[in-house]
């Protein structure tokens, strides 16, 4: 016996097995010992037998001859050791059947009270549901039990049976192996998670958690094990489903892409709910549009988007991007339209469908169950969430379905989120492509070639524009922007500073002139937009003018990344250009570049999303691109294929900004196709500057021109002589068209004007509005240009 029994003579316990026995006659006289009770008492059964039962007892008892009989049925008394001691014991006793003797049954009150509370613990662990508790002896089989196996008759498992009659072979020996290591080494085993299926169901998995002790008799030889079991099947199933809510609330918001959204829906639900998934979208969310509501049988309309896992032996009904079919009008199918998770089996889905043969080709093999949740959002029905389990998966359960609706709300939100963004950047993008010029042209200065990337994230398009603008005297405007913001609105920005910047290069200012208007209009912008976007409007923006007589090129920057040049023998260098600031900020200068350009040089625009990308700063990025372009700008190589190979070359996957790049590969006007001649101050230079200009056309082959150019050309000279400064030069370009200019000192602005007949003047300028296919002034720095165009035959 261990302590809590008491302690024996000397400090020892006293070997104790089990009630100590004893029997006495009518008079309360010893008639019987047992070994127990020696082990009990130390007494032997010579030593007691024919005593009093009295004389064992230390407490002190009335003596009656009379009433010696009369033993208590139970008690509480305290017997004398041979050794001297006192043993506190709790006793019972019983009539012996067809006798006068008593038959006495005692043990240490500790241990009695001990027993108590055991049983009482014993009682209350087996009433548990979750709890299992069994007895196993030496060999493992079961000799005690709460458990009741899952079987029909449901009746408890019965002395004498294994594990393996219970459980799985697989499952009952990975289980006896624990338990034999306990028994053999005294090891306890504490809280062993074990997966086990029952024999009677295989398909079904149970979560334990099994605790073991070793038993040990009072002599501490081992006796059995006593295992625990707890169930923690439907604990980890709610987990499981915590879990799998959370994972879908992380995986299904973290694009804006409606298939993606789909895919990442499907991924998440397999293998955790279901072996099988699919994501059906009703085709009009594929463009961003509203589905129609629909109720009844007939084409739901529905077109696949996400299967997972995608490499499944999938029936051939259902493959990525197929049509579901069509469908009878069935009680299922109605609280499906009605916003209803629904769950059925084969049988269900062969009447959906209308019969046995079809079915096959849109049923997985060995399917057991189908779960269908609508995809259902602001009263819109998106699509549904499929999950099958094949084999023997468990059915879908009430908790489940529960979850499931929840999922698929989730989900709704987040494919109707992507299918609203769809819509939008839809409208964005056709709305930026109807304001971008065309992606190639071809003029007398250059041909260009405009590639346009926009972003696939967040927002919409980013308002990058690029721009060609054919000038009078056969130059080019070159344009590179960026709008702030994103969306539409930023798009219908652009659209205005598009329109704005054509209009103020119509007017043919220098770039710095022309930044420092473009930026006044930016500040009325904003001011005339709603008050919370006043910080938002803004764009960067270079300009840049490119004269293929004189091959050079004038550029002005406003906040804009600097171009690069490829000159013809393909080195490659960014252009040394100080930018401006911004075009929302007004009141600080801008700042005009000129280079010098040889034919077949290509000169390179773009918007901050070439160049900076997520791994990189603004100078990292410009290396990259100066780099690429030494490598791929071949003058063998069409612009716009140069262009997309960049794209490719330099922007990431999923880029975070719109990447905008116009090339302009320059060209010159041949120096026998310009003709120039100084203007003296003196009005009789008018002859000598029609006879010039005479000449030159007559060796041009323009004979045809010369009565309309000597007119022009007279006028100019004359207006240039009586208002203007010198000095003063006529100029004559061939090309397409004939151009004629006359340069002077004087910045005033010409203007056109109805003369009356008493005036002698003022009739010049609209003579040459006559004559000329279309005329202009631009200004420089120090001087005015008054310009005209004529159209050249094409036999020349």
């Amino acid at each position: 016996m261990t302590s809590v029994f008491g302690t024996g003579p000397g400090g020892r316990a006293p070997a104790f097995d089990g009630p100590a026995a004893a029997v006495l006659d009518d008079r309360g006289t010893v008639v019987g010992w047992t070994g127990t009770a020696q082990d009990l008492t130390g007494f032997c059964a010579d030593e007691v037998h024919g005593r009093p039962v009295r004389e064992l007892v230390a407490d002190d008892l009335p003596h009656d001859p009379r009433r010696a009989a009369q033993v208590p049925a139970t008690g509480r008394v305290r017997l004398r050791h041979q050794c001297g001691n006192t043993i506190d014991v709790t006793f019972w006793t019983t009539r012996v059947s067809g006798s006068a003797d008593f038959l006495v049954l005692a043990a240490p009150t500790p241990h009695v009270a001990d027993h108590r509370h055991g049983a009482a613990l014993l009682r209350a662990l087996s009433a548990q549901n979750r709890i299992t508790i069994a007895l196993h002896d030496t060999d493992l089989t079961t000799v005690q039990t709460n458990a009741v196996p899952d079987t029909p008759d449901g009746r408890p498992i019965q002395p004498g049976t294994r594990l393996s009659d219970v459980l799985c072979a697989e499952d009952a020996e990975t289980i006896e192996v624990v338990l034999r290591q306990v028994l053999e080494t005294g090891d306890p085993v504490i809280h062993r998670k074990q997966r086990v299926s029952r024999r009677h169901h295989p398909a079904r998995r149970h979560a334990l958690s099994l605790s073991a002790f070793r038993l040990e008799d009072a002599r501490g030889r081992p006796a059995g094990v006593a295992a625990l079991y707890i169930d923690d099947t439907d604990q980890l199933r709610a987990r499981r489903q915590l879990d799998l809510a959370h994972a879908v609330a992380e995986r299904v918001g973290d694009s804006l892409d409606v298939v993606r959204t789909a895919r990442n829906l499907a991924d998440a639900l397999v293998p955790t709910f279901g072996d099988l998934a699919a994501v059906d979208l009703a085709d009009t969310v594929f463009d961003g549009d509203e589905p129609a509501e629909r109720l009844g049988g007939g084409d739901p309309h529905l077109r696949n988007a996400a299967l997972a896992p995608a490499t499944a032996d999938w029936p051939p009904g259902i493959q990525r991007g197929n049509l579901v079919p069509s469908l009878s009008d069935h009680p299922l199918l109605r609280r499906f339209q009605h916003g209803e998770t629904v769950v059925y089996d084969r049988d269900d889905y062969i009447a959906l469908i209308g019969g046995p043969h079809p079915a096959e080709q849109f049923l997985p093999h060995d399917v057991r169950a189908v779960l269908v949740a609508p995809l259902h959002a602001r009263g819109l029905t998106l699509g549904a969430i499929v999950v099958w389990r094949t084999g023997r998966s468990e059915p879908f359960t009430a908790d489940e379905v529960d979850l499931m609706g929840q999922i698929a709300s989730r989900g709704a939100l987040a494919i109707d989120n992507a299918r609203r963004y769809t819509r939008e950047h839809r409208a964005a993008m056709a709305l930026q492509q109807r304001l971008l010029p065309p992606a190639t042209t071809d003029t007398p200065a250059a041909e260009t070639a405009g590639v346009y990337l926009p972003t696939n994230r967040g927002g919409g398009t980013s308002g990058d524009w690029y721009d060609a603008i054919t000038l009078p005297a056969l130059r080019l405007a070159l344009v590179a922007g960026d709008v702030i913001g994103r969306g539409i609105p930023a798009s219908a920005t652009m659209g205005r500073l598009r329109a704005a910047i054509q209009t103020l290069a119509d007017l043919e200012l220098e770039p710095d002139e022309l930044l420092t208007r473009l930026a006044d209009l930016v500040q009325r912008l904003a001011a005339e937009a709603p008050p919370g976007d006043h910080d938002v409007m803004g764009a960067t923006c270079l300009y840049a003018v490119y004269d293929p007589v004189t091959r050079r090129c004038a550029m002005a920057s406003a906040g804009h990344p600097p171009p690069v040049l490829v000159r013809p023998d393909g080195s490659a260098e960014a252009v040394g250009i100080l930018p401006g600031p911004p075009l929302a900020v007004c009141g600080m200068p801008y700042e005009t570049t000129t280079i010098d350009l040889e034919p077949g040089s290509v000169l390179v625009l773009y918007t901050d999303g070439l160049v900076q990308q997520a791994t990189q700063d603004l100078c990292d990025g410009l290396q990259r691109l100066t780099d690429a372009l030494a490598t791929s700008c071949r003058p063998d190589r069409a612009l716009e294929e140069t262009g997309r190979t960049l794209l490719d070359q330099l922007v990431d996957e999923a880029p975070r900004d719109d990447a905008t790049l116009l090339l302009a590969r320059t060209r010159a006007v041949p120096a026998e196709d310009t003709a120039h001649w100084q203007i003296p101050a003196d009005p009789a230079a008018v002859s000598d500057a029609r006879g010039w200009a005479t000449r030159q056309l007559t060796a041009w082959g323009l004979d045809d021109l010369l009565l309309p150019t000597e007119l022009i050309v007279s006028e100019l000279v004359t207006n240039a002589i009586r208002y203007g400064r010198p000095p003063a030069e006529l100029r004559l370009i061939r090309h397409h068209v004939l151009v004629c200019e006359v340069t002077d000192s004087n910045t005033a602005q010409p203007r056109l004007r109805r003369a009356r007949t008493t005036d002698e003047g003022g009739r010049g300028l609209f003579l040459v509005a006559q004559l000329a296919e279309r005329w202009g002034c631009r200004h420089g720095q120090n001087h005015k240009t008054i310009w005209s165009e004529q159209p050249i035959a094409r036999t020349h």
